[in-house]
């Protein structure tokens, strides 16, 4: 009996990871179509809703036939699921870079122009320069590369959901140390997203360096 229940965990652990592979691989099709570009990069990036903090975008080039189970958008990972897959990311990736844009930026060019100066900048500091950008659902003004923009892209491209995850884990450590240097505000725990206590928090207290003047006008 006890063999039999055996058998059957290990039968369902089994289909478990088919139909990951099987989910990957579906993500992988993009990656497949482009391949013949050259070097495929997929770009993503986190923090566009936050009332403090940056905003920051990843770009990641995986190898050719890379496969790494369980990516996904960065946002339907648990936080150890992101972290675990950072490291893999960080380990099997060709290249890995990031673009960085904070709060005071944010504030003179708005959050989409960021969002797309991010971007840039990931790329630029990339050590392999892309043939081909997979975007997660945007076109990049003033890029000369070809690209090429998925709506949801971090469920449908292994590089854009990867891109997603390196740039999650990043912010959110960001957003943990800053927690240390502006304690009141849960920005470890909220990220700098507009939660009940973060705002309550920021009424009370009052801005403070981190905090996106032309996110917080309705509250302070």
């Amino acid at each position: 009996m006890d063999n039999k229940k055996n058998e059957t965990k290990e039968e369902k652990k089994r289909k478990k990871l088919e139909a990951e592979r099987e989910r990957i691989k579906a993500m992988s099709v993009f990656e497949e179509e482009y391949a013949s570009y050259g070097s495929v990069c997929g770009i993503d990036e986190v923090g566009r809703g936050p009332l403090a903090g940056p905003v920051i975008a990843g770009a990641v080039i995986l190898p050719k036939d890379c496969e790494i189970l369980y990516l996904n958008d960065s946002k339907k990972l648990s936080e150890k699921k992101r972290e675990e897959l950072y490291e893999v990311i960080m380990e099997k990736a060709l290249a890995v870079s990031l673009g960085f844009v904070d709060e005071t930026r944010i504030d003179e060019i708005n959050i989409l122009q960021a969002t797309y100066e991010a971007m840039r900048e990931a790329i630029q500091k990339l050590e392999i320069k892309p043939d081909i950008l997979l975007n997660d659902a945007v076109t990049i003004p003033e890029v000369s590369i070809k690209q090429v923009p998925i709506i949801k892209g971090d469920t449908k491209s292994i590089s854009i959901a990867a891109a997603s995850i390196v740039a999650k884990v990043t912010r959110d450590h960001m957003m943990v140390e800053y927690d240390k240097v502006y304690p009141g505000y849960g920005f470890a725990s909220n990220k700098g997203y507009g939660t009940a206590a973060h705002i309550e928090a920021l009424k009370k207290n009052g801005p403070v360096q981190i905090h996106r003047r032309s996110f917080i006008k309705n509250f302070v």
